[in-house]
């Protein structure tokens, strides 16, 4: 339907899962997209072009987003999607485990904003979308480090959506539900079981993947509605609607 045409995205952690589901709906819309990772991907569909970014790195932020605006001129949203995690809990949790999930999963998100507000001002506008955790909301098992770093995004979101308001810069956070991906595969089964128990079974990323990107990303997961409402119960707004409801339009969430 080409909704994003003319737009600049970047994407990162998007070589699999959740990450590339975003870039494929993104250039189906007729987005320029940026997917980075560090991990080389597959073959990308048209439009999206591969950057290899470590997120807790400063200065490859500086060079990504500085190529970005070289070549295209203008970066109208930016997806944080990059995570990793970690599933000790606090008793057991050393510190290596902590700076590391810490360092992706917070300080990557904190990097990448700082990194493309500059950009987005001076164009008058843009669109911060950063994935959060259901796992940062309510109560989980173990993952302390992981927990407190998917938290501190949703409230770091607040405050950017507040603070660059007057930029017409909009910050949201998105909470995905439960799906497989190669991450959530490789939980422990126990684990996989309680939440299980809470989401419902999870929907399989790869068959999705088979029945075309727009269908893929309608299912990507449902989305916690407390991250949009104020309120604190699960619906199941389609991830596709809200990741592009955010990219072109919806205000700042705070």
């Amino acid at each position: 339907m080409n909704r994003l045409e003319g737009k600049v995205a970047l994407v990162t952690g998007a070589t699999q899962g959740i990450g590339r589901g975003i870039a494929e709906l993104f250039a189906t819309e007729g987005a320029t997209v940026v997917a980075t990772d560090v991990r080389h991907p597959e073959v990308y569909a048209e439009r999206i072009a591969f950057a290899f970014l470590d997120v807790t790195d400063e200065q490859q932020w500086a060079e990504v987003v500085g190529e970005i605006d070289a070549r295209h001129g203008r970066l109208d949203v930016l997806v944080n999607n990059a995570g990793i995690i970690g599933y000790s809990p606090l008793d057991t949790l050393t510190s290596e485990e902590w700076e590391s999930v810490i360092g992706v999963d917070q300080m990557g998100v904190w990097l990448g904003m700082r990194a493309v507000i500059p950009v987005m001002r001076r164009q008058g506008g843009g669109s911060l979308i950063n994935m959060s955790s259901a796992w940062g909301v309510i109560g989980g098992e173990g993952a302390h480090a992981y927990a407190a770093a998917k938290g501190a995004v949703r409230s770091m979101t607040r405050n950017a959506a507040v603070t660059y308001a007057g930029d017409n810069i909009r910050a949201n956070a998105v909470v995905p539900g439960w799906i497989h991906t190669p991450l959530t595969d490789a939980q422990p089964r126990h684990l996989i079981k309680r939440i299980e128990t809470f989401f419902g079974r999870q929907p399989d990323y790869e068959k999705l993947r088979s029945r075309g990107q727009l269908e893929l990303a309608s299912y990507l997961s449902p989305v916690m509605e407390e991250t949009f409402r104020g309120r604190g119960h699960w619906n199941n707004a389609p991830m596709h609607r809200v990741l592009m409801s955010l990219f072109a339009n919806a205000p700042a969430i705070w």
